[in-house]
């Protein structure tokens, strides 16, 4: 298939009424949500435990089912206890390399679309060079075919990066171009696997780049995840009939909903986070911003954890822990041969927004 250039679309065509409302919404949340965002000094504190969130819906896109403890149980893929929570990690780790590029940057380049996808499927293929690629769906019947010719592919990429850049210009809000270029992305299909999750890093890493977000904490994939239908109906509606404006309607009321979502959250860890620390300050001695934000950068703490954190001894990380789980500050509890520590309330208030996750076969 052929695909043409996003800047052979007329801008005026996002000009509706319908998207313009959409738009002014969705825009204004994204700017709340931003504000909120920087009013936790922390940032860390954010982008460990919100991302993981976005890995976990993401996955859940790709059928990659974790459960909420065994996220926060394990936090490094390569000792991962199972291959789901290993590629629900590995989305973490892809999408905070992605953000640290284009923060230093101020670019979205291919070579940082190819770190993601590297990151996330451990491998460097890079664009696809070989013929072959279609997508199916769940009765194997044919959905789409991308351009099969690697250099046509590369070309592709070459032309969206340099709409990524507004190169050249093309007259429309960011939030649309946004839309636009996650299409773009999943109809080229670069890679031999992990183009989903690689183009929803993107989207949040474009908000980035345009100044709309400081850090990638709107996790679009909540949205996706509980209409996963109507996503890839969509997609394949703008290929087969050219609709693009039904398609970037759904991606401002994905904005929209996902802000609105994630500023609720964000305040309620600002709470809790203000709770703990007075709660702590007040009782033991052995307070410190340093063990607050260890309790709020892993709901499921440990011993190490804290011991690396805090730079104090096994026995001393262990007291400090032990105490706070016997006056109810955290829950202790044993997996396997670790100790956690559970940070609860944070943990419930992460887990209280979860999607219904309903079997549908990705394409």
């Amino acid at each position: 298939m052929t695909l043409a250039p996003l800047t052979a679309l007329d801008a005026r065509r996002f000009e509706r009424a319908d998207i313009l409302k959409r738009l002014n919404g969705a825009s204004r949340a994204l700017a709340e949500l931003k504000g909120v965002a920087a009013s936790i000094p922390n940032q860390n504190i954010l982008i460990n435990t919100l991302t993981l969130q976005e890995a976990r819906d993401s996955s859940a896109i790709e059928n990659i089912v974790t459960t909420q403890d065994d996220l926060y149980r394990d936090d490094d893929p390569s000792a991962a206890s199972g291959t789901a929570i290993k590629e629900v990690l590995r989305y973490r780790q892809a999408l905070r390399a992605g953000f640290a590029q284009v923060r230093d940057s101020g670019l979205l380049t291919l070579n940082t679309v190819l770190e993601i996808q590297q990151q996330l499927e451990c491998n460097r293929a890079g664009f696809r060079k070989l013929p072959g690629t279609a997508l199916r769906d769940g009765e194997g019947r044919l959905v789409y075919e991308p351009p099969q010719d690697a250099n046509e592919v590369l070309r592709l990429m070459r032309e969206l990066e340099r709409f990524l850049h507004d190169e050249p210009a093309f007259p429309t809000d960011p939030l649309v171009k946004m839309a636009l270029i996650h299409h773009q992305f999943e109809s080229i299909h670069p890679f031999y696997d992990g183009n989903g999750r690689t183009g929803r890093i993107l989207n949040v890493l474009y908000l980035v780049k345009e100044g709309l977000l400081d850090i990638p904490v709107l996790y679009l994939s909540r949205h996706i995840v509980r209409s996963k239908p109507d996503y890839y109906r969509l997609l394949q509606a703008v290929r087969e009939a050219d609709a693009w404006e039904d398609w970037v309607l759904y991606m401002l009321d994905a904005v929209a909903s996902t802000a609105v979502e994630t500023v609720a959250t964000i305040r309620g860890i600002q709470q809790l986070l203000q709770a703990t620390k007075q709660r702590v300050r007040a009782d033991y001695r052995f307070y410190s911003q340093d063990l607050i934000n260890n309790l709020f950068n892993h709901p499921y703490t440990r011993v190490e954890f804290l011991q690396r954190d805090l730079g104090v001894s096994r026995l001393t990380a262990t007291k400090y822990l032990d105490r706070l789980a016997a006056d109810g500050v955290l829950e202790k509890t044993r997996v396997g041969r670790n100790n956690y520590y559970i940070n609860r309330p944070l943990f419930a208030l992460l887990s209280s927004g979860e999607a219904a996750r309903e079997g549908a076969q990705p394409l």
